[in-house]
């Protein structure tokens, strides 16, 4: 094996803490082993073991709480993350990774694992914006999340994950953004990362074999199974009973092994709910049990950071799959014209794994082929557009298919498509200020360019429309919007349902537009601040 092929690596002596605590007697429900329905209780039942459920799950267990964490991936952990692509995106994302939007115009990736999207994630780690809080107090009515209140609980839990600038130098993917952002005189910075011990390999979107990468996997999650938590895993909550004013329990069904529903039930019943199944689920959730909702906002703002893409090609070898996946961040774009002027957006990379760009790459027969060929002397530069702060950007609305699913209806405006626009410019002027020998943003009648003056000249030219300009996201946010004003928002400040005393949402739905950086920070650290005055409230 060279020293720049990782294909065949077999990491071994890695210590997989799920068969280590089982071993020692964890309480887990593989509800595809279930014979019989069940009914099990607690004081709390969280629905979803991601950022925000596995940060909850562990400030409440610490506080005596008994707590059943419900998760309706099957569980895989360390021993079983083998950086394979096909593996993964089968095992550890929604829908297999081919999640959509409802016309299908953009691709949504989301983790869909016992702990949830930590487990596939970039690790990229920033705290929410200033201007994002504020104008979430101006906006929406929110209480305490000042960028001063907010503070003491970032801080708790960039210690608690061990976040902090990645200190080794960027791969070749992530200093083509740097020396352009150098080159243009563009503002740039370091990235923030979840990681203690990282081997570099570049697979973080496969699942850490390492346990490098802190996610709710290795870290929360395993602490509140010490605290005597129950996991039930491969079981996913379809309704929630409501009496009155409060949820009596969690209607759920159980998958086999081969993802497929047995016909078992389970029954989960606490005096406290906690929906965190994230974007999409959460909402499709509140939406099948049809909770009271007289304003109509269940579903409603569900926001994206819509994603596009641009690839350079580079005489000098890339190797966009090696090497931590990001490091390198610019913001020169993201609040150049206000918070509610046009679409700002956040500029990085993405790793150049086989699987994804060939799907990226949107070429037909022999081009693709040849396109492929040059993987490892590619870039891949991605903008992060910024939604929901605009009156003519307010996201998308989750509802339900025929079958009770949840789906993300998103039209693309006019607003969002000229922001995509100006971020294909951003993008293919810094692939060429880096030095690639030819440049191509993705869309469906882009070409590949040699110099900055003919590709502008085609930005020019093309046509930004739905299916036009392929983009994607990673990161889904609002649909349950936090905030005071119940017109305008489904829960309140600490994440309590405006119209039920017992239901509590505690995760990145709850964000009343979306954020200008990558989410995971600004979840655990809501989170953290809710679950904790909500652990105070319940012990008394």
């Amino acid at each position: 094996m060279s020293r720049q092929d990782l294909s065949g690596m077999k990491i071994r002596g890695i210590a997989d803490p799920w068969k280590e605590g089982i071993a020692r007697g964890w309480d887990v429900v593989d509800a595809a082993t279930l014979e019989t329905d069940r009914t099990l209780e607690a004081d709390v039942v969280i629905i979803g073991s991601g950022a925000g459920g596995g940060v909850s799950a562990e400030i409440l267990s610490e506080a005596g709480l008994k707590v059943i964490i419900l998760e309706a991936a099957r569980l895989k952990s360390t021993h079983e993350f083998d950086m394979n692509e096909g593996n993964a995106y089968r095992d550890l994302y929604q829908e297999g990774a081919t999640r959509m939007s409802k016309d299908a115009a953009i691709s949504i990736l989301q983790g869909r694992a016992v702990g949830g999207t930590t487990v596939v994630n970039w690790t990229s780690s920033f705290r929410t914006p200033a201007q994002t809080l504020n104008h979430w107090r101006e906006a929406f009515a929110t209480e305490g999340l000042t960028p001063e209140e907010m503070a003491p609980w970032f801080d708790r839990m960039e210690k608690r994950l061990n976040v902090s600038k990645w200190i080794i130098p960027p791969n070749a993917n992530n200093q083509v953004l740097k020396r352009a952002c150098d080159q243009l005189g563009w503002q740039w910075d370091t990235i923030p990362r979840n990681v203690d011990g990282c081997w570099d390999l570049g697979y973080c979107g496969t699942g850490c074999p390492t346990n490098a990468k802190k996610s709710m996997l290795v870290t929360t999650l395993p602490v509140a199974m010490e605290n005597n938590a129950t996991l039930v895993h491969s079981a996913a909550a379809e309704t929630l009973e409501i009496r009155g004013d409060r949820v009596r329990s969690v209607r759920c069904i159980a998958f086999g092994t081969d993802g497929r529903p047995t016909g078992r039930t389970l029954t989960l019943k606490a005096p406290t709910i906690i929906a965190a199944g994230g974007g999409i689920n959460t909402p499709g959730l509140l939406l099948r049990s049809k909770v009271p909702d007289p304003h109509e906002r269940v579903g409603k703002r569900t926001t994206l950071h819509v994603t596009s893409t641009a690839f350079g090609d580079y005489d000098d070898e890339i190797a966009p799959y090696y090497g931590a996946p990001q490091s390198v961040y610019s913001d020169e774009f993201t609040w150049r014209d206000g918070v509610t002027g046009k679409a700002g957006y956040k500029l990085e990379v993405m790793p150049g794994h086989p699987g994804v760009t060939a799907i990226l790459l949107d070429a037909p027969g022999p081009h693709h082929t040849e396109q492929m060929r040059r993987l490892p002397n590619l870039s891949l530069m991605i903008a992060m557009l910024r939604d929901g702060f605009h009156e003519q950007s307010e996201g998308g609305n989750v509802v339900l298919r025929d079958d009770g699913t949840a789906v993300l209806d998103y039209p693309l405006t006019d607003y969002l498509l000229e922001g995509v626009r100006h971020s294909l410019y951003s993008q293919m002027e810094a692939h060429f200020a880096a030095g690639a020998a030819r440049v191509r943003a993705r869309h469906q009648d882009a070409q590949w360019h040699r110099d900055w003056t003919s590709a502008r000249r085609e930005l020019e030219t093309l046509r930004y429309a739905t299916h036009f300009v392929p983009l994607g996201s990673a990161h889904v946010m609002g649909g349950c919007s936090m905030g005071e004003d119940e017109r305008l928002c489904v829960t309140h400040s600490n994440g309590r349902y405006h119209h039920l005393d017992n239901l509590y949402v505690f995760d990145g739905s709850l964000f009343p537009t979306s954020l200008g950086v990558n989410p995971q920070l600004s979840i655990y650290g809501l989170v953290a601040r809710n679950a904790s005055r909500l652990a105070e409230k319940l012990k008394g």
